[in-house]
């Protein structure tokens, strides 16, 4: 039967006693552990002079932590979607000519209601973010946190599906040769708001694995 993470953990904790970690970290990989799973499980432990190995703080769920992140990111998913909705209003009462005119009335009504959502959900995602942020400042370890890494990466995943799904689009009007300003512009937004966020969560996680 093959060994699992606790078996590898185990031989790492009783290794350290008696070798150094360039040591471990050979007779490992020579033994077929996969380098990803050989460095986080060193990692698990402190590089320190000292007779027994030094674990570092594990991090765990808790209930505040998965509040936090999910109020975070569904108000940035709110206050994205919200503002593309408002961008496309902005656009179809500038070229009055792409819509009907007893729809004016509609669009308004839809831009005070994509406004309202904003004033809403900015704020309250840029207080969250403080928030977190605060908390990793104390404690490092925080960074490693399970439910923080899975939105991080399904925030990219949507982001990524919103720009495959816009530049589709693209093409396909492109294609059918049914260009206009107002679409131009319209995906210009979707790719501006997609591309930022996309953007940003995937520098970030690139930063916290250096730092990791």
């Amino acid at each position: 039967m093959a060994a699992g993470p606790k078996e590898l953990d185990d031989f790492i904790r009783q290794a350290l006693v008696h070798a150094k970690r360039a040591e471990v970290e050979a007779i490992l990989l020579d033994a077929g552990w996969p380098a990803r799973q050989v460095t986080s499980g060193l990692a698990a432990y402190a590089e320190r002079d000292f007779p027994v190995p030094v674990p570092r703080p594990r991090v765990s769920l808790s209930s505040q932590e998965a509040f936090l992140y999910l109020v975070l990111f569904s108000s940035l998913y709110f206050a994205a979607y919200h503002l593309c909705s408002a961008l496309f209003d902005f656009i179809d009462l500038s070229f009055p000519e792409s819509v009907f005119n007893d729809r004016n009335g509609y669009i308004r009504e839809k831009l005070r209601w994509s406004v309202s959502a904003m004033i809403i959900a900015f704020p309250l995602f840029v207080f969250m973010s403080w928030r977190v942020a605060r908390g990793l400042d104390a404690n490092p370890a925080k960074r490693l946190s399970p439910v923080r890494r899975w939105l991080t990466y399904l925030t990219l995943f949507l982001a990524a599906l919103v720009l495959v799904g816009d530049l589709t689009t693209l093409v396909y009007n492109v294609l059918g040769g049914e260009l206009s300003t107002p679409f131009l512009l319209k995906v210009l937004s979707v790719a501006l708001v997609g591309g930022s966020v996309f953007g940003y969560y995937l520098w970030d996680l690139r930063r916290e694995e250096r730092a990791t």
